[in-house]
């Protein structure tokens, strides 16, 4: 693993780490996967390079088992962590906010009413704040992985299927890509399934922060007639 600063991904689960350990010098590194969200062997080489960094001090106790500490020095890395991820989630919430009311802008100036969201999470939940007074309805998520549940109030459906039920008698007029994960995947799979069920590929939009290229995949060449 590399020693450079964090990124957005990796600060948050070094936060966490030092968070759990200071609340807790028992917890074993099974607690710790669970609460970070990450696999056992992942936690393991978190917790190492910041026993390695001088952060986190362990000591065996009784039943072989270990103890984990925080060191001055852990103390003021999770200090100085918890104002940077603080820093970035402002930022990241600003940036989302402003592409999110732009891109409901965006399917108003469509003249569309009635849009589902394309992954639930944080970009979802901010696109749900930002629908204001654009006179753009969300009518549900789709996200396969989390079906059933609910996210900013909305109910999450596995799929676009399941989604035009949902909107039924009415119809879903567009797609706002809020996938985070595998944005340009997602994006390019939404293409590919409204052009299947013979809708506009332009049916989905997405904020400006994911990056989105919208060029067209390269065709294979038709075969020469014989």
């Amino acid at each position: 693993m590399s020693e450079a600063s964090p990124d957005p991904g990796d600060l948050e689960i070094v936060l966490g780490l030092l968070t759990s350990i200071e609340r807790d010098s028992a917890v074993t590194q099974r607690k710790l996967a669970g609460d970070l969200g990450i696999a056992l062997g992942l936690a393991n080489a978190y917790l190492r390079r910041c026993v390695r960094k001088g952060l986190v001090k362990v000591s065996q106790v009784p039943l072989n088992r270990y103890a984990y500490y925080l060191t001055p020095q852990g103390f003021a890395e999770k200090s100085r962590l918890t104002a940077e991820y603080l820093a970035y989630s402002f930022d990241f919430f600003r940036r989302a906010r402003h592409d999110c009311s732009e891109v409901l802008r965006e399917c108003a100036a469509r003249e569309w009413r009635r849009v589902v969201l394309y992954g639930a999470g944080e970009l979802a939940e901010i696109a749900a704040l930002s629908v204001g007074d654009s006179g753009v309805e969300i009518v549900c998520v789709v996200d396969a992985g989390a079906a059933g549940r609910r996210c900013a109030g909305l109910v999450v459906v596995a799929d676009l299927a399941a989604a035009r039920r949902h909107a039924a008698p009415d119809a879903i007029e567009g797609v706002v890509l809020t996938d985070t994960r595998g944005p340009q995947a997602s994006f390019e799979q939404l293409r590919a399934l409204l052009a299947q069920d013979g809708c506009e590929p332009e049916s989905v939009v997405a904020p400006r922060l994911l990056g989105i290229s919208t060029a067209p995949s390269v065709a294979a060449e038709p075969a020469a007639a014989t």
